[in-house]
């Protein structure tokens, strides 16, 4: 039997990165998308290598619809055709309350994390189909329900769509055999933080979790895996929340 091939967004780091070497553990092939990081890509990429796989990389900002179309050419080009699809690309923006918030940041986080999968999914619904199907795991936020008052609730206002595109796509494409989930992560320790200038973030929130410690991108990387692979084959439509009970 023929690899799954797999396009993970926003592959270079966090939950990205670690649901790259996952798949590449089970057995994909992985193209690891990434917007800036060319070197983290390709550290990356070395380690997807050394667990038996193939892997490429490639520079799309999956807002931009041709950087999309360049991404799945390359993989199958490179790799073969997409079979499977992690939408993890995703912004948040500078934590603080919506009425403070730069509309340039609104707009971007729209852009990324709700038309960017819009456009990847897209893209690989027509590759999916023609191919006999796949699987397409959008990775989403415990903030969809949470709100997330005082740090991005437009973040979670776009994760919250993501949701409802789960719940529409996996009817839609059912009959093409093509599996859409999402995973809902919690509060996990990664450097996006640090990045939003909060990095003790984790940590201080962990007394509000019921397992009261973050999570772990290698935690949320093992159920996005299980959702792609054949043990979750009669699943589709689901939005799975990985949040220590947040």
């Amino acid at each position: 039997m023929s690899r799954p091939v797999t396009v993970v967004t926003g592959g270079s780091r966090g939950i990205g990165a670690a649901t790259c070497l996952r798949l590449a553990v089970d057995g994909h092939d992985v193209v690891v998308g990434y917007v800036s990081d060319g070197a983290a890509a390709e550290w990356i990429a070395t380690g997807v290598r050394a667990n038996g796989a193939r892997c490429v990389t490639v520079k799309a900002d999956t807002s931009v619809e041709a950087d999309v179309d360049r991404l799945f050419e390359t993989a199958a080009d490179r790799l073969g055709p997409v079979t499977g699809l992690v939408n993890n690309a995703g912004v948040t923006g500078p934590f603080g309350r919506l009425a403070d918030t730069d509309p340039a940041v609104l707009r971007e986080v729209v852009e990324v994390n709700l038309l960017g999968v819009l456009l990847c999914s897209r893209r690989a619904a027509r590759v999916m189909a023609a191919g006999g199907g796949g699987a397409i795991v959008n990775v989403s936020s415990a903030a969809a329900t949470l709100g997330s008052p005082g740090e991005y609730v437009h973040y979670a206002a776009t994760k919250a769509a993501v949701d409802t595109l789960t719940t529409g796509l996996a009817k839609e494409l059912g009959p093409d055999n093509i599996r859409v989930n999402a995973v809902a992560p919690g509060v996990i320790d990664t450097e996006i933080h640090a990045r939003n200038g909060d990095p003790e973030r984790p940590e201080r929130i962990a007394a509000s979790i019921p397992l009261r410690r973050p999570g772990r991108a290698d935690e949320i990387a093992s159920a996005i895996a299980w959702l792609m692979s054949p043990e979750a084959s009669y699943t589709t439509g689901a939005v799975l929340r990985v949040a220590g009970g947040r």
